[in-house]
């Protein structure tokens, strides 16, 4: 078969794609670098000119300024679903003119194949090789269960987007329609590591071992971490997202994935995302594999690997050990992640730890992020039976398997000074401690 004129037959403009949108269609897509603005803003824009309704967009990690999230005219006509809002996603659910849909981050392909159906699935692409294969970047996430339950396959193919050889691939044949559009990827900005960061990545680093498995989040914390770790020798990666840390870690030799239990000689994630040094060493590069969300984010899977150590965020912790990472009181933040998957594969590892890290205040010192009880409304992520270890600048509290009062004994001491009376007063008075 001739894959160039087959391309050709399915060429279009975003415009054209536009027209045939209809009301009541749901267009699916996948996180990050890999959604497709230029379909978007033209599906966004026929939908402002004209009489159609209830068209939901189901996203993840929203990295573009889509109208549907913007513009609070469009509630009713154009609505956004996010997986896990971010940016302006999270401003229109706040708002009330976009929706969340919560889920640990596993457990969306099955969601998706068991309860949803796509009349478009669009998704950015790298050109098309010679045997009529695209990638799709540097992304495998969900996409495949989209694929499967979509009606149509539109894809945006951008010479920009990386050429993953050990991730997800779509066949010029599976392709409905193609637009192309070049342009750079989005990149998250530097992160600037203040000393409070830097101190909380060297205790962090104290802890995990030569030869250990790594997965590290989003922010100034796990960049501090990785930065401190450029010192260890043949660290693995097993993560969600794939990081411009990861990067330097591999570069300066401290990881090599040798002692891997599963996918030896190789870094595996579902996703990266960050700057273009990332996006340019995925690029033709074997020793990185893309795989699906519920395979890398299986705790089963996880735990295959020993000394997994495991590094994420909150935004507060109770006495209890209950950890949010979703809001702000009722407030809605972000969605759950892959933070759970994390917690409770390393748990599960050989010689496995959890960390969940963050300064000990907020608001100029004025807020501690170390609470009697979660602020009303807050959503509790990690449950005070998965947790670990919590981490500030004041050291270190190991919490699996302790009793409430010793809990809330080691957080007390992890607080800042300035609170730590307020904190012992409170815990007294609830009976937590003795």
């Amino acid at each position: 078969m001739n894959y160039n004129e087959m391309y050709q037959a399915k060429l279009t403009t975003p415009e054209k794609l536009a027209e045939a949108l209809q009301s009541g269609w749901t267009l699916g897509m996948d996180s990050g670098p890999s959604q497709t603005p230029a379909l978007m803003d033209a599906f966004a824009a026929r939908v402002r000119g004209s009489d159609l309704r209830d068209v939901k967009v189901h996203t993840m990690l929203d990295v573009y300024p889509y109208a549907f999230y913007a513009d609070d005219s469009l509630a009713g006509k154009m609505t956004g679903y996010s997986w896990f809002s971010s940016g302006g996603a999270r401003k229109a659910v706040n708002g009330g003119w976009a929706d969340f849909i919560p889920a640990y981050y596993r457990d969306i392909p099955g969601h998706i194949r068991s309860g949803y159906s796509y009349d478009a699935f669009c998704v950015a692409v790298s050109p098309m090789d010679k045997h009529g294969y695209f990638s799709l970047g540097n992304n495998a996430s969900y996409a495949q269960a989209m694929i499967d339950k979509a009606k149509r396959i539109y894809v945006e193919v951008n010479d920009k987007q990386p050429r993953a050889v050990c991730g997800a691939q779509l066949h010029i044949s599976q392709v409905d329609a193609i637009v192309e559009n070049s342009f750079p990827l989005p990149v998250l900005p530097p992160v600037t590591l203040d000393e409070v960061s830097i101190a909380i990545g060297s205790l962090i680093a104290e802890q995990i071992p030569d030869g250990a498995c790594i997965q590290l989040g989003i922010g100034a914390i796990p960049d501090a971490t990785g930065m401190a770790l450029k010192s260890k020798h043949d660290l693995g990666i097993h993560t969600e997202m794939f990081t411009d840390s990861m990067v330097e870690l591999i570069q300066c030799g401290a990881v090599n994935n040798s002692k891997k239990q599963i996918h030896r000689g190789k870094s595996v994630t579902t996703f990266a995302y960050g700057s273009q040094r990332i996006y340019d060493y995925i690029d033709d590069n074997p020793a990185i594999e893309l795989l699906p969300v519920e395979y890398v984010n299986n705790p089963e899977v996880i735990c295959k690997n020993d000394n997994m150590i495991s590094i994420n965020a909150a935004l507060e912790v109770d006495l209890w050990g209950q950890v949010c990472a979703e809001s702000v009181g009722t407030k809605h933040m972000s969605g759950s992640g892959g933070q759970i998957d994390y917690v409770r594969g390393a748990c599960q590892s050989k010689g496995g730890k959890s960390f969940i890290a963050f300064t000990s205040t907020a608001k100029g010192g004025t807020i501690s992020k170390i609470k009697p009880i979660l602020t009303p409304g807050a959503v509790c992520t990690t449950s005070k039976n998965d947790v670990d270890y919590i981490v500030t600048e004041y050291g270190i509290a190991h919490l699996r398997g302790e009793s409430l009062g010793e809990r809330a004994r080691q957080l007390i001491a992890i607080a800042h000074p300035d609170f730590r009376d307020e904190l012992r007063f409170e815990a007294k008075k609830r009976g937590i401690m003795i």
